[in-house]
C-alpha cells in the first residue's frame, strides 16, 4: 500500500474518533448511572491513540477538552479562574490521550492485549490525576468551600469521594474492558481486508 494511500486512511480515521469524540462528550451528560454521567469519551480516545499514535490521542484528548469548554461542562470553573480551567481542561484531556498512545506504542511489541489494556487503564487514571492537580493549583480555596457546603470535614475526601471518585472508577472499568475488545475487533477487521 503506498504511503499517501496510509496517511488518507490515517486521517480519516482520526477524523471518524474526533466527531465520536464530540458525539459523546456533548450527549455524556444525558447518560446516567445513578448519581454520576456516564463518560464514555475517553474510549475513542484511548482507541485513536492505540491505532494512530500518542500525537493522535493527544489531539482526540485535546478536542474533548475543547468540547467539555464550549458545551459549558466547566462553567463552574470558569467562574472562578478562565485561565486555570482553560489550561486544566485541555492538559488533562491532551496529556491522557498522548500517555495512552506512548504507553501502548511502547509495549505493542510485547503483548498488544497488555498494551491496550494498560493503555485504557492509564487515560483515566492522566485524566483524573491532571484534573485534581488543577484543582489544587487553581481552585483549592472554592473547592474547599464547596466541599465544606457539601458536607466534608475534610476537602481532600470532598476532592475524591464527591469530584472524581464514582465517575472515575466507572471510566477506568469501561475503558478497560470496551477499549482491548474493540481494539481486538479492529485489529481482526484489518487483517481480513489486508
Amino acid at each position: 500500500m503506498s504511503n499517501k494511500r496510509i496517511k488518507t486512511r490515517e486521517l480519516t480515521g482520526i477524523a471518524m474518533f474526533t466527531a465520536i469524540v464530540i458525539v459523546l462528550q456533548l450527549l455524556g451528560a444525558f447518560i446516567r448511572f445513578g448519581p454520576f454521567s456516564i463518560s464514555l469519551v475517553l474510549v475513542p480516545i484511548v482507541l485513536g491513540a492505540t491505532l494512530y499514535g500518542p500525537f493522535a490521542g493527544a489531539w482526540l484528548g485535546f478536542v474533548f477538552g475543547a468540547t467539555v469548554l464550549i458545551s459549558g461542562d466547566a462553567a463552574p470553573f470558569l467562574a472562578v479562574s478562565i485561565f486555570g480551567t482553560v489550561l486544566t481542561v485541555l492538559l488533562k484531556g491532551s496529556l491522557a490521550g498522548f500517555v495512552s498512545g506512548l504507553l501502548y506504542r511502547a509495549l505493542s511489541a510485547k503483548s498488544k492485549t497488555f498494551a491496550g489494556i494498560l493503555a485504557a487503564f492509564s487515560c483515566p487514571v492522566v485524566n483524573t490525576g491532571v484534573f485534581l492537580l488543577g484543582c489544587i493549583v487553581f481552585f483549592m480555596p472554592t473547592v474547599t468551600a464547596w466541599g465544606t457546603a457539601m458536607g466534608f470535614e475534610n476537602v481532600w475526601r470532598y476532592m475524591i469521594f464527591g469530584l472524581v471518585g464514582g465517575n472515575f472508577l466507572f471510566e477506568m472499568l469501561v475503558n478497560i474492558i470496551l477499549c482491548p475488545v474493540i481494539l481486538r475487533l479492529i485489529r481482526i477487521a484489518q487483517k481480513r481486508r489486508a
